[in-house]
């Protein structure tokens, strides 16, 4: 039998959730207030998240905004410590932030890799490091770090998002390892596509596209499951790529090019 891992509640403090101007944060927050946590949401945009805590104000909970960049380590950690020090403690850490900055290979930014991963890896180390800090004094607490299904394999576009969101998934789960001993309990978060203004730009289908709230209900039903790991979703979508991800690299690049219409977009280049 697997062991029953914590399931962080309310009553244990608050919930700090990053990325929380727009998308899944947003989403996510909103439904965590909805279940009575306070929670504290963090992102670059001091009036989105005034905006955002004023729709939770009729909710059993609320929502204490804290503007930051997530790149800013220093900043986090006086982040971390006010959170302990003046709303309770770091109960749950959703390590929500991010950014999607396509890439064509041919003509790539180097600017927008060295952003993807400030933000999407190091701002995820920013906010993970002091929050362990704080749950191992009290030998409990509960951090979702949200990556991608683009992190488990190459595809179209994604050459600096797919790889900072296959870093994130190395970090969850080394992190795991020791986590574990010390009663923290961390899970990986692999959404498929969901229906947000980075999305949008995609130039190719994107099946099994979901809304951010559809987004949020997984999140929080996988955060409640007594011995998940991985919160991956749509299910039959993250099916579909894990058996991609089991073929020969021949194979894999043909149907991946095919699947998107990339074969064609390159012949009439």
């Amino acid at each position: 039998m697997p062991q029953r891992k914590f399931i962080a509640h309310p009553s244990h403090g608050v919930a700090w959730v990053t990325g929380a101007s727009s998308g899944i944060g947003h989403a996510l927050a909103l439904d965590l207030a909805n279940e009575g946590w306070r929670v504290v949401v963090t992102a670059r945009s001091e009036k989105a998240l005034q905006e955002l805590s004023c729709k939770a104000q009729e909710m059993p909970g609320e929502i204490i905004a804290l503007p930051g960049d997530v790149r800013n380590t220093q900043l986090m950690k006086d982040h971390c410590n006010a959170i302990e020090q003046e709303f309770g403690g770091v109960a749950l850490l959703v390590a929500n932030a991010g950014i999607y900055l396509p890439q064509d290979g041919l003509n790539a930014d180097v600017e927008a890799f060295r952003t993807s991963f400030d933000v999407n890896l190091m701002g995820t180390v920013n906010v993970v490091l002091p929050a362990i800090d704080a749950m191992k004094e009290r030998g409990r607490g509960q951090i979702a770090i949200v990556s991608s299904v683009a992190g488990y394999r190459g595809l179209p576009t994604s050459a600096a998002y797919g790889a900072s969101k296959a870093a994130l998934i190395n970090f969850a789960e080394s992190l795991k390892f020791d986590l574990d001993l010390a009663g923290i309990r961390i899970q990986l978060i692999n959404p498929g596509f969901v229906d947000t203004p980075a999305t949008r730009s995609n130039p190719f289908p994107m099946p099994h596209l979901i809304t951010t709230g559809e987004a949020a209900r997984e999140i929080l039903d996988g955060m409640k499951h007594p011995t998940r790991f991985e919160i991956a979703f749509p299910k039959a979508f993250v099916r579909q790529l894990k058996a991609l991800g089991l073929l020969p690299y021949r194979a894999y690049f043909s149907l991946v090019a095919r699947t998107t219409g990339w074969n064609k977009k390159h012949r009439a280049g």
